[in-house]
């Protein structure tokens, strides 16, 4: 009898000790790593929507995740602190990180990255970008429809080749509704000084633009809103952006950068290692498209020509 308790007992220890490790196992929590771009986090655009991606699976996915903001451009000191503190992902944005990250990923190769809107051929990178030009098309195509003096504004922040894409994007959509539109182009060097790109706007509404696209990040928030104080219309980027100037935001090319960031972070919490191939999401993934359209009526002509380009992508 003493034996048989003795061994009943053994077994209920090693049973409860088997519970405690594949509790434990099941509670391991993965984590991720971000950098934001230089203008850090308040841009109201893309560096908000890759926080709010993390933000979403740290609700949904039971991730946790750490950010830094490199407003000091040492993008290979914020790197190599997130290396250290052994994060299962790190998530970098934009072209200006990339050759800090491709220095560190070939330091650790068995650290899994992600660039945002720059393309890396290093098998520990995976590489998202977008068409921009797509979403851009279409807002080109509201600004020529709509325009009242034949000439608009686009604003960009520092001139690279994403930013350019916005620009082609939103030139090339006019051209096709209204060849004589003139769009006057400037780029501000910067994705941090709202009062310059206010500036900026203000020269072009003196120069008679109605319509102003910036693709500048916290400097196309003093844009949104010169154009708001001036009476005139303007689009935002990246996220909606209405509510920063609701007299004035007509609609905004939307970059689902957060939903990208998600679904990768899911793919890692499922297990499953990234390819380090490059995703290019544009209107037919869902990567880009159009927040509501506000303050303006289109004819039915002029819907018609809008949705038969969005869906023709």
């Amino acid at each position: 009898m003493k034996y048989t308790t003795m061994i009943l007992l053994l077994f209920c220890f090693l049973f409860l000790a088997g519970c405690a490790e594949e509790s434990a196992q099941s509670e391991e929590t993965i984590s991720a790593g971000l950098v934001v771009t230089d203008s850090g986090l308040g841009d109201n655009a893309f560096s908000d929507l890759a926080f709010q991606g993390l933000e979403q699976a740290r609700d949904e996915l039971d991730i946790s995740f750490d950010y830094r903001e490199p407003v000091d451009q040492n993008y290979e000191e914020h790197l190599r602190t997130l290396v250290e503190d052994d994060h299962d992902v790190i998530i970098g944005l934009s072209f200006n990180i990339q050759e800090a990250m491709e220095k560190v990923a070939e330091e650790y190769p068995e650290q899994q990255f992600v660039l945002i809107d720059a393309e890396s051929s290093l098998e520990n990178i995976t590489s998202i970008t977008f068409k921009e030009d797509e979403g851009s098309y279409l807002i080109g195509m509201i600004a020529a429809m709509k325009t009242e003096t034949d000439t608009v504004g686009f604003i960009g922040g520092e001139e690279i080749p994403v930013v350019q894409k916005f620009e082609n994007g939103f030139k090339e959509g006019i051209q096709a509704v209204s060849p004589d539109t003139e769009v006057l182009t400037e780029y501000s060097g910067t994705f941090g000084d709202d009062q310059l790109g206010k500036e900026i706007a203000e020269s072009m509404i003196e120069q008679n633009a109605d319509y102003i696209f910036p693709s500048a990040g916290f400097t196309g928030v003093g844009a949104l809103q010169a154009a708001d104080e001036a009476g005139i219309y303007a689009f935002g980027v990246d996220s909606d952006q209405s509510f920063l100037a609701e007299d004035a935001v007509v609609t905004s090319m939307t970059k689902n950068l957060n939903v990208a960031i998600f679904d990768v972070v899911e793919q890692v919490a499922q297990g499953e290692s990234l390819t380090g191939d490059t995703l290019t999401l544009g209107l037919a993934e869902g990567g880009v498209g159009l927040a509501p359209i506000r303050l303006i009526d289109l004819s039915p002509d002029q819907q018609q020509m809008l949705d038969e380009r969005r869906n023709a992508e």
